[in-house]
């Protein structure tokens, strides 16, 4: 089978099926009949049944995630009331004219790899086959049991596979192990082939590299999401093998401190216990594991100093870069422009402002509605009038309370304060006609 590590799948749910699925057995016999020899005999009932299988087989892929299918796990899954479709080998076979489908030793061969063993036994070699196929398209119906791939489907998760590997701390590096990126991709890959196959397609997209070191593949990604990866070189596995290193050294100084921990706590147990010469040997061999702890810590300091350096050559490198491809372009930019023409052209922004101020005095000194005629001197002195009636007109303001209430005051006070306002409201009441009588005199003589 195309799966040999899983059984295959039953019948598809009856979701991702369509409505006349289990409603129309008439349209359904004539779907799941076998095509013609020919597309002429009659065309439309055969682009029908073709669009029909060709629009099912792309949508269950699409829905279960996975690149790679057989014919056989197809009829499986489209079987209906025991009858399986007789002429899907003919709908992979279209599929397969239309780059919708691949298979999946043509892929492989297609893909140029350095590698020997793909840890599945698969060895690869590219046949004359394939060439043939390639060139002359392959008109055979697939096996059984021919593994073909969704090509749209791989390529979607090959760019899934990059991206997740761009937001997790391997980025930090170009180059990771296998291994490592295997249990990134985990999650992302059901098993193991489909993980190959998506480095394949990364490789055959010029986004990775792989390369065997002393029995292990490690990998390089290419910076950024439009680069191309560059072979890998000796500085790429130098730096490789100092993170290993660092890798291993934070180990071994975190299985040393747990040792000497444990050799604490015994020499503590061995006090408790009365075992003097116990205790003693504990916490010897706690310092000796410390100072082995320190002499650890001075290496991986040194190892991620290096580290550091590298990174930060990287850093200066990108400046750099950026720099000279400023320098260029402001090179280009800057290419037809000299200080004489520079010189003429403020005289000519100098020339233009001076002519645009002279407009600008010429229309100011135009009359609107016979202003402009009137005697500036006319202006001023009307100014000067208003100016001087405003001077000798008094300003009526309230009087200042001369008296402040001290509280508290006592009743007698306060008695005394009521008589004092009763006499002048008195007086108030008879001055109030002569009072009044001055505001019209006043305005008889104004008219």
């Amino acid at each position: 089978m195309c799966s040999p590590e899983r059984a295959p799948p039953g019948p598809a749910p009856a979701g991702d099926l369509p409505p006349e699925w289990e409603t129309d057995d008439e349209r359904m016999a004539f779907l799941f009949s076998a095509f013609k020899q020919s597309r002429e005999v009659n065309s439309t009932e055969w682009d029908s049944k073709m669009a029909f299988w060709v629009g099912l087989v792309l949508a269950r892929g699409r829905r279960r995630g996975v690149v790679r299918t057989c014919l056989r796990e197809l009829q499986h899954s489209f079987e209906r009331r025991g009858s399986l479709p007789l002429g899907l080998g003919t709908v992979l076979r279209e599929l397969l004219r239309r780059g919708k489908l691949q298979r999946e030793a043509d892929f492989m061969a297609s893909v140029d790899s350095s590698w020997i063993s793909w840890g599945v036994g698969v060895f690869i070699l590219k046949p004359l086959k394939w060439t043939l196929s390639s060139v002359l398209g392959d008109s055979k119906i697939p096996e059984e049991e021919e593994v073909l791939i969704y090509v749209e489907l791989l390529q979607e998760k090959a760019e899934e596979v990059y991206r997740l590997y761009q937001n997790s701390s391997l980025s930090s590096h170009p180059v990771v192990a296998l291994s490592e990126l295997r249990s990134l991709c985990s999650t992302l890959c059901p098993d193991e082939r489909t993980f190959y196959l998506l480095l394949l397609q990364l490789q055959k997209e010029k986004r990775v590299t792989i390369l065997e070191q002393n029995g292990e593949k490690i990998v390089k990604f290419a910076r950024g999401l439009h680069a191309k990866v560059s072979p890998m070189n000796d500085v790429d596995i130098g730096v490789y093998q100092l993170m290993q290193s660092e890798q291993l050294l934070s180990q071994k100084v975190e299985s040393l401190s747990q040792e000497a921990e444990k050799c604490k706590e015994d020499a503590r147990s061995a006090c408790k216990a009365g075992k003097k010469q116990l205790a003693l040997r504990c916490l010897k061999s706690k310092r000796r594991t410390e100072r082995r702890i320190e002499e650890l810590h001075s290496k991986l300091d040194a190892v991620q100093g290096i580290l550091d350096r590298i990174y930060a050559s990287q850093t200066d490198q990108m400046v750099f870069n950026a720099y000279q491809a400023g320098m260029g372009a402001l090179k280009l930019s800057m290419r037809d422009v000299t200080v004489e023409k520079a010189e003429n052209l403020v005289d000519q922004i100098q020339e233009l402002c001076d002519t645009q101020d002279e407009v600008a005095q010429t229309l100011a000194g135009v009359g609107i509605n016979g202003l402009a005629e009137m005697d500036t001197e006319e202006l001023e002195k009307e100014l000067d009038s208003l100016l001087q009636d405003s001077a000798k007109e008094p300003v009526e303001l309230p009087p200042v309370p001369q008296k402040v209430l001290n509280p508290p005051i006592s009743d007698a006070e306060l008695e005394a304060e009521l008589e004092k306002l009763s006499v002048c409201d008195g007086d108030l009441a008879q001055k109030t006609p002569s009072t009044s009588s001055e505001p019209k005199t006043a305005l008889g003589l104004n008219l």
